[in-house]
């Protein structure tokens, strides 16, 4: 009996001693797994990084604006809310019909808008994320002239 007894505690230690090597195998795997997961983050990142830099590079393709193009950019770009054409006008002291067509202009120019309707009325507005790359970047090549 005892002879049987030492023959399980036996094959019982070896069957530790292999999940024990096992285990250290997939500790190591798993920190190795780890491991990779952070470089894949970083390409990851630095991928995307890349793609918005190209992005960005994409979208400055802006042709230079006229003077009047260039009062109706400012007119929009120091306003907060959407203008109307007639609101334009006023703003510029041009006519509806030049507003009108400096828009279509700075829209063929690469200049993006949002468009709000309300009872059958146009409202224009710079894009949010364009205006604060205007501000960073000045894709427009804004001077202080161009305000005064």
């Amino acid at each position: 009996m005892e002879y049987e007894f030492t023959t399980i505690r036996h094959a019982l230690e070896e069957h530790l001693s292999s999940i024990n090597e096992n285990t250290s195998e997939i500790q190591s795997l798993f920190d190795y797994l780890q491991e990779m997961e952070l470089k894949v983050e970083k390409l990851n990142s630095r991928i995307e990084e890349l793609q918005l830099h190209h992005h960005h590079e994409e979208e400055v393709k802006i042709a230079p604006l006229n003077h009047l193009e260039r009062k109706v950019f400012l007119a929009l770009y120091t306003e907060e809310t959407p203008l109307a054409y007639e609101e334009l006008a006023v703003k510029t002291s041009m006519p509806v019909s030049i507003v009108q067509d400096c828009v279509s202009s700075l829209i063929n120019k690469g200049i993006p808008f949002q468009r709000t309707y309300l009872n059958s009325k146009l409202f224009l507005k710079l894009k949010p994320d364009f205006k604060e790359r205007q501000a960073k970047e000045n894709l427009i090549n804004l001077s202080l002239n161009s305000f005064m």
